[in-house]
């Protein structure tokens, strides 16, 4: 087979004495973010869900397409332990317990922020799934989600088609009439973060040096 005198960065036949570690492929420079991957890093600390129920703003219409794709994410990536009414008492649910039921106590308050960030980085026994799911797609579940609050299992999302979310001081969703406002979160901004995207983890891209 013909080899390339070139390095591949996407192959390798042999160690590279030139680069870090004998691999072609070179370690992104700490801190820098993939092209048209911006949307992954909210600079915001895994921990800290009270900052993105404050910050995070849902830039995605509640639409019937919306809710519908949100509902199918949904039965995918979380009714096996949150069911299907999301009362969870999905099969997995059931067995491990401790899954809440969202049209209960304070998980009816639950705003899109404050889903977005627990289905990205987890919370308690719940593992993180923002490797499984793209943050478009966490908005989508989390307005699917916010049908559920409702207390009517699947049958909220009509009622929520049809009225929207209901509204708060501290909410932070996005109705059909306000779909072309400005999303405002701390992605994009001109804040920096020594570890973006990673919470309060050290950078896992190597180091300058």
């Amino acid at each position: 087979m013909y080899e390339s005198i070139p390095y591949e960065p996407l192959r390798q036949t042999g160690y590279n004495t030139i680069n870090a570690f004998g691999i072609n492929e070179r370690t992104p420079a700490t801190g820098t973010v993939a092209r048209g991957k911006l949307n992954y890093y909210d600079h915001i600390p895994k921990d800290s869900v009270g900052i993105a129920e404050r910050t995070l703003r849902n830039p995605l219409a509640y639409t019937k397409v919306n809710l519908e794709e949100g509902k199918l994410l949904y039965s995918r990536y979380c009714q096996h332990c949150h069911g299907e009414q999301g009362n969870g008492q999905g099969p997995v649910g059931l067995k491990f317990k401790g899954v809440p039921n969202y049209a209960t106590g304070q998980y009816t308050k639950m705003n899109d922020g404050h889903i977005y960030h627990v289905i990205q980085w987890g919370r308690n026994r719940m593992m993180p799934h923002g490797s499984q799911v793209n943050p478009q797609e966490r908005w989508k579940i989390a307005m699917y989600v916010r049908a559920l609050e409702l207390g009517k299992g699947p049958d909220g999302l009509t009622e929520m088609i049809a009225k929207g979310p209901t509204s708060s001081a501290s909410d932070t969703t996005v109705t059909a009439s306000a779909a072309g406002m400005t999303p405002t979160s701390k992605a994009g901004s001109s804040t920096g973060s020594e570890t973006p995207g990673q919470g309060n983890t050290k950078g896992q891209n190597g180091s300058a040096k």
